[in-house]
């Protein structure tokens, strides 16, 4: 995957419900090997972005656009390989870490497995261990495991560190960062805190009440916003 190709396009996204407006008119272009944090207030919008661009949830109007097609020409089990979803309360299913891994990708090797199991920092004695017993931070770096398995080319994360130890944090942080520098994905962050975002570097795109407000260097926007929107997140007078 070449660095700085477009991979996703939002063209005046918005979603509608009877009595509010969820994404209002969203247009943004998201380049590969970058990571972009999403913030803002809560209810802004943010997890909802993701959702549309997952297909779980449908805009009412615009168009999505991924790897140059409208993404409604994929089917959605396709789509969802190739953008992957990690949530913030990782989920695993009934069985072994290493089955866990291999779910989505049967053909993959064990070789691979722990490779993937290194880059998370999932111990491999760990691998052949009921799923269930693990720790919340096991879970989230073995569904993160789960999900590079499918080598997918986007990468949508809700807060995939809320629950996390600063130790925890601090893994998925510095992964999330060496596959964006080897350009192998592109990442969109959710995250309620604006440190966070800072740490990830790369972009920023501020949402407020469904609205893009301003994007730009991470560093930018939340230390030097140009907006009245955003001087009020800054001095955290948007909740």
């Amino acid at each position: 995957m070449s660095c700085n190709k477009t991979i996703l396009e939002l063209k005046n996204i918005c979603r509608k419900l009877p009595e509010i407006n969820i994404i209002n008119d969203i247009s943004f272009i998201f380049k590969t090997g970058n990571i972009y944090s999403i913030i803002g207030p809560s209810g802004a919008g943010k997890s909802s972005l993701l959702r549309l661009i997952n297909r779980l949830d449908e805009p009412t109007s615009g168009t999505i656009v991924f790897d140059g097609n409208d993404y409604t020409q994929y089917r959605p089990c396709e789509l969802r390989k190739r953008i992957g979803y990690l949530f913030q309360t990782p989920y695993l299913f009934e069985g072994s870490v290493k089955n866990n891994i291999r779910y989505g990708n049967q053909s993959i090797s064990d070789e691979k497995i722990k490779e993937l199991a290194e880059q998370t920092q999932v111990s491999e004695k760990l691998l052949n261990s009921d799923s269930a017993k693990l720790s919340v931070g096991e879970k989230q770096r073995v569904a993160l495991a789960r999900m590079l398995a499918l080598n997918p080319e986007v990468i949508l994360l809700d807060e995939p560190t809320s629950a996390l130890d600063p130790a925890n944090t601090a893994t998925i942080e510095k992964l999330i960062k060496q596959i964006a520098e080897r350009c192998e994905a592109t990442f969109l962050f959710v995250s309620h805190n604006p440190e966070q975002a800072l740490r990830m570097g790369g972009q920023a795109l501020l949402l407020v009440y469904g609205q893009l407000i301003e994007y730009g260097p991470a560093e930018q926007i939340i230390n030097n916003p140009q907006s009245d929107a955003g001087k009020l997140y800054q001095r955290k007078e948007l909740q």
